[in-house]
């Protein structure tokens, strides 16, 4: 028999294929992070919801090409401290930007600042808010376009590079967002450098408002209300699930009646209905914009080597437990969207069940760009999880918490740590029950048992893994802020109006 004989040709030809896919692998990638603001984890067409007829196709087209993160949380549902976790890759009590209103601390390093030194072209354009209401240029952005505050859905004021511009005719938020991100990109394309683009929309927060093609888009589909809706108070006809009604927290029962319930939904200026109408239509026209620079990315050939992370800064109540908006760690609030997307990485219709988390987001960019995490950063890359690996000491559970506001005092501070199958919240400051869930028999967290006999144990358990949380990472101390507001509704103080 002849000895096999192997064309040399053919072998150096597979060495440098070979070769150049891992070239290609190790490359600093380019990497677009999209933040929506309020956006509920399943309010996508994909997803089961309240509104099975709401429409996001590019949000799908994320998922189906690329990876949905179907458990991905917030270490505190609030604008601010979710923001600045995301940058900081730190827990809320650790970067101490604990409410909207508190300023940034001074030694704060956001991540793009890693990815400039690393020779990463950088930008950020839309919401800042973080750090009071400024929207000066912030450090670890090349390019900056931002607004104060929360911003106009219409005809904003934008601050690009340090110089005030103003729109008009209608000009709408998402659309013109989305038009300058796309102005800087075509910028990158003669430049010889990666690139990082944070891109942060307005929409969805309240109060909500779309585009003008998305007017009354929805208003007068059927709305689904969720199971837990009446828990604290019976419908129209007197009727209420079987719990037990001594173990609900008064907080909860009584927020039912003030601008974060549903009783009186921002000082009843809408019904629940016209809320939810209006959230899903902005969330449409959103929606657009993400199409809108997937296909940028298509058109221009860089579809497939760069890496899109999309997710919500928190996520939004519509009923569950009688409240609405965020701030509390019932699933609807902790639980935020995240998708990602890049072929030359992710297998589509890639499904990671694995917990992840907001402080995530900044060593994942970094290892993308191969940037060694800094040591010390709470969160972890996640780009392991994305290509189909799980490391042996990934995390089984994830840690909350939220501080009491002076300007919103219906919730209370609390800390919580919530497993694949248990959620254990902790209250402090005002004498009230404690929360204990079990997910997998009572998902929507409709029974407390915090009282049960046989779960003392495992609730005890949860309790000194909390301390052994906050103690690790500096946060037995509650990180107070200076505050000069009166909250609304003070009616004994005029100045509070």
């Amino acid at each position: 028999m002849q000895p096999l004989r192997i064309n040399h040709f053919f072998l150096l030809l597979i060495f440098l294929l070979v070769a150049t896919s891992v070239i290609a692998q190790n490359q600093p990638r380019n990497v677009i992070f999209i933040l929506s603001d309020d956006h509920r984890y399943d309010y996508m067409s994909f997803m089961e919801n309240q509104a099975p007829w709401l429409e996001t196709p590019n949000l799908d087209r994320l998922a189906e090409g690329g990876a949905h993160l179907k458990n991905a949380f917030v270490t505190t549902s609030l604008c601010s401290p979710s923001r600045a976790s995301i940058l900081t890759g730190l827990y809320t009590h650790t970067h101490t930007v604990v409410d909207n209103n508190a300023p940034e601390p001074e030694g704060l390093t956001y991540f793009p600042a890693y990815l400039q030194d690393a020779g990463y072209q950088t930008a950020f354009v839309g919401k800042w808010h973080m750090g009071n209401k400024g929207d000066h240029p912030r450090p670890g952005f090349d390019h900056w376009i931002s607004f104060k505050g929360q911003g106009d859905y219409y005809n904003p004021t934008l601050n690009i590079n340090g110089e005030q511009k103003k729109y008009s005719d209608s000009t709408y938020i998402s659309t013109l967002l989305t038009d300058l991100a796309i102005d800087w990109l075509d910028e990158q394309q003669s430049k010889d450098a990666p690139f990082f683009l944070y891109l942060s929309h307005k929409a969805v927060h309240g109060d909500f408002s779309p585009a003008q093609d998305d007017h009354y888009k929805y208003h007068g589909k059927p709305i689904g209300k969720p199971i837990t809706y009446y828990l604290t108070h019976p419908d129209s006809v007197g009727h209420r699930p079987a719990v037990d009604y001594e173990v609900i927290p008064r907080w909860v029962k009584e927020q039912r009646y003030s601008w974060h319930g549903v009783d009186y939904a921002y000082h009843g200026r809408y019904s629940m209905d016209t809320i939810v109408w209006r959230y899903t239509e902005a969330l449409h026209s959103l929606d657009k914009q993400i199409g809108r620079i997937m296909n940028y990315l298509e058109d221009n050939g860089l579809a497939e080597s760069t890496m899109i992370i999309y997710m919500g800064d928190n996520g939004f109540c519509f009923g569950e437990h009688g409240l609405i908006d965020k701030r509390h760690m019932y699933e609807a609030s902790q639980r935020v969207p995240m998708l990602a997307y890049c072929p030359e990485v992710i297998e589509p219709g890639t499904v990671v069940n694995q917990m992840v988390q907001n402080i995530d987001v900044g060593p994942t960019v970094l290892d993308l760009a191969n940037v060694e995490t800094p040591e010390h950063m709470h969160g972890r890359s996640m780009l392991p999880l994305l290509q189909g690996e799980t490391p042996t000491d990934w995390r089984d559970r994830v840690f909350y918490e939220y501080y009491w506001e002076y300007d919103f005092p219906q919730t209370p501070t609390m800390h919580g740590v919530r497993t694949d199958r248990y959620k254990y919240i902790r209250y402090h400051g005002l004498w009230d029950v404690n929360e204990f869930y079990d997910l997998q028999e009572d998902p929507n967290e409709m029974h407390n048992l915090i009282t049960s006999p046989e779960h003392q144990e495992t609730i005890e358990a949860l309790a000194n893994e909390i301390y052994d949380w906050l103690e690790s990472s500096e946060g037995m101390q509650i990180p107070l802020k200076r505050t000069v507001k009166y909250p609304y509704g003070d009616y004994r103080n005029p100045k509070a109006y």
